[in-house]
């Protein structure tokens, strides 16, 4: 990615919603991704502020596993930051808790110093993370103001302070959240429905690679051919070059939070389906992400396997998280099941990647949960410890073909194109 730069792209180092999100803009971005958190000179104040904010945040996460006091304590941060039920249509645009805490520190300086720093450039600032938009346009920031929504639905603190006077433009990924928005005070001009920003590499101007992608993981995830002849007609119109050749083995990828919560599911996942990976049925790709800790549980995790399962299991692994994003999504190529949290790889449902889904953790996770059960290409995940005979009768029904199928007809796949047409690539 080497493009010319014309965005300001703006991201924020926690977790890996707001920087997966701000990826398939590098080219629009300069081949950089600003982190408002941890950029080149940041005051050390502003540094010790983020850095406190996310070990909180991650400790947290990572309690939530423990019984009672876990879900206890994770239930009363999540009520900060907690998306209201979508009806009755009404007016949501108080301000929050979560939004005065923020702006307390902003009104301290928070941001300036980037602010300061991007300026001169006048290039329109392009962000994934609220508070950066919040900072852009408390510190005067010359140029447009873009935020990009990172989930299916958004809590009142992605909105602005004074929504009805303020000036950025967000780009949401359906009419849903557009009313989301308009719930919360934002002028309806400043809300552009776009789709969320899927990798280029995984969709092709033309969706010609989603498509042939698509085409072989049908193949994979319906061996017995029952979904692909119900409705063989319908694909070879979608689809062009439609295969009708079988495919074995099955590829799973199980990919962990940003926080590296339920990594030992991913473990557990292969210690069960160990017979099925010794006779070369499945293959299971562990994403450790950029996380040299997960990476190390799930390399000492595979030492206690044999050779067969240790050669059936590849670890998805890079301390970089743009190396580690271009690695995950050349892995999705050749994955058939995505297992995972209702994160924002939600909406990767898109590229035709049936999703299992862990429990979700937050309230957005609540809700891109009811929006992949709504698109028909997400399946709760049934008890883990019995995986080995629930995922292959998924597959023997072809359950998790109709999923992949649901997935790339009804969810947009387009979201980053559209967004580079407001940005004058064509």
């Amino acid at each position: 990615m080497n493009g010319k730069k014309v965005i300001n792209l703006v991201a924020a180092d926690m977790g890996y919603g707001h920087q997966r999100a701000a990826y398939p803009l590098l080219d629009l971005g300069g081949n950089e991704i600003i982190t408002i958190n941890n950029y080149p000179g940041i005051p050390d104040w502003e540094r010790d502020y983020w850095v406190k904010s996310l070990k909180s945040y991650e400790r947290i996460s990572r309690l939530k596993r423990i019984p009672l006091l876990g879900d206890a304590v994770f239930a009363i941060m999540d009520a900060f930051q907690k998306i209201q039920p979508f009806y009755p249509y009404r007016d949501l645009s108080k301000p929050t808790t979560q939004q005065k805490y923020f702006y307390t520190f902003i009104k301290k300086g928070l941001g300036r110093d980037l602010v300061e720093k991007l300026s001169p450039t006048g290039l329109p600032f392009v962000t994934t993370f609220f508070v950066a938009a919040y900072v852009a346009e408390y510190h005067n920031y010359p140029g447009d103001v873009y935020c990009i929504i990172c989930d299916t639905d958004a809590s009142r603190a992605w909105a602005p302070l004074e929504p009805k006077n303020s000036r950025i433009k967000f780009l949401v990924p359906s009419a849903k959240v557009k009313e989301r928005f308009l719930m919360y005070g934002v002028a309806a001009d400043n809300i552009i429905i776009t789709g969320f920003p899927l990798p280029k590499e995984n969709i092709g101007v033309h969706q010609e690679i989603a498509a042939h992608d698509l085409s072989r993981r049908l193949c994979a995830l319906d061996p017995s051919g029952t979904y692909r002849d119900s409705y063989r007609k319908l694909w070879e119109k979608i689809v062009p070059g439609f295969a009708t050749a079988e495919r074995l083995p099955v590829t799973l990828t199980f990919a962990v939070g940003g926080a590296g919560a339920q990594k030992e599911i991913g473990v557990l996942a292969v210690k069960k389906l160990s017979g099925l990976v010794e006779q070369g049925r499945i293959k299971i790709n562990l994403v450790a992400g950029s996380r040299s800790e997960v990476n190390d549980y799930f390399t000492d995790a595979l030492k206690s396997f044999g050779t067969l399962v240790s050669q059936g299991v590849k670890i998805i692994f890079a301390p970089d998280k743009t190396e580690y994003f271009k690695k995950f999504n050349e892995c999705l190529h050749e994955t058939d099941i995505l297992w995972t949290k209702p994160s924002e790889l939600s909406f990767y449902s898109a590229l035709g990647l049936p999703i299992i889904m862990s429990e979700p953790v937050g309230s957005q996770e609540d809700f891109n949960r009811e929006w992949l059960l709504a698109m028909g290409s997400g399946i709760d995940s049934p008890n883990p410890v019995n995986v080995a005979e629930w995922l292959p009768d998924l597959i023997e029904s072809g359950r998790l073909a109709r999923a992949a199928a649901d997935g790339f007809i009804n969810a947009e796949k387009m979201g980053i194109y559209k967004i580079e047409k407001i940005f004058g690539k064509k």
